[in-house]
């Protein structure tokens, strides 16, 4: 068996936690808003294994956190938000001219792009996108900060390794 099927199976655990402590948390304000911690697993599998593998955990993720939590709406939302914030992230992480930081406010603000588009076509209704200024702000804002908790993350597991040596 592959060194990164155990890997992974670890982060997407961590990211449905994550979910999890996530849904616990209330957040006054815009129907369905949400911070993005479980996006802290998925860009550190970004940058730590690549796109293909955490594209896999974030897909495994939303359907595992869809059916614990929420319903086959809730995954159709979670679905239209990853991919277009992971095909944003993928993109600005390949020029190497963007920091994580950056890539994660991207990632955040796309996330919620990806959903409005959808529930406007869900509602019927293009008044949603009256929301996108402040959801903007929020995906940028917190996109920031698990930029920031990703990279001090990867620093530490970075730092591991060429201090302890490689695990086995």
């Amino acid at each position: 068996m592959s060194k990164k099927v155990p890997l992974l199976g670890m982060f997407v655990a961590f990211a449905v936690i994550l979910s999890y402590v996530e849904s616990c948390i209330p957040v006054l304000g815009i129907p369905g808003m949400k911070i993005g911690l479980a996006n802290l697993a998925i860009i550190i599998v970004l940058y730590l294994e690549g796109t293909k593998e955490a594209a896999v955990c974030n897909f495994v993720r939303i359907l595992i956190v869809g059916f614990m939590f929420g319903n086959l709406f809730s995954i159709f939302f979670a679905l239209a938000g990853a991919t277009l914030s992971m095909l944003v992230m993928v993109i600005m992480k390949k020029t190497n001219k963007f920091s994580i930081m950056i890539v994660s406010m991207f990632g955040g603000i796309f996330h919620n792009i990806g959903q409005i588009v959808v529930a406007a076509f869900v509602v019927d209704n293009y008044y949603v996108f009256g929301y996108l200024p402040i959801l903007i702000l929020i995906g940028a804002v917190t996109g920031v900060i698990i930029g920031i908790v990703s990279r001090l993350v990867l620093d530490r597991i970075d730092k591991f390794y060429n201090n302890k040596g490689d695990i086995q």
